[in-house]
């Protein structure tokens, strides 16, 4: 496999993202599978998203959803 670099992950966890956001089943498991990433750089890069505003959590059903600014980010 090729290196990727940081834009081009952080491009796999955002699109995973907006395609299951009308679902509202964007978990880390899902992120993780569909970025092809390992459980500590999902860790690292959706802490990242986090701080940056990028993405919210909802701590009630364990979710995350794009912001307005990661939509634009897109």
């Amino acid at each position: 496999m090729k290196y990727r670099s940081r834009d081009e992950i952080i491009e796999f966890i955002l699109e995973s993202i907006s395609k299951n956001q009308n679902l509202d089943k964007t978990k880390a498991t899902r992120i993780m599978y569909n970025a092809f990433l390992s459980y500590s750089q999902s860790r690292e890069y959706l802490s990242l998203l986090l701080k940056r505003e990028i993405l919210q959590y909802n701590n009630s059903n364990k979710t995350y959803r794009l912001t307005e600014k990661g939509e634009r980010y897109m």
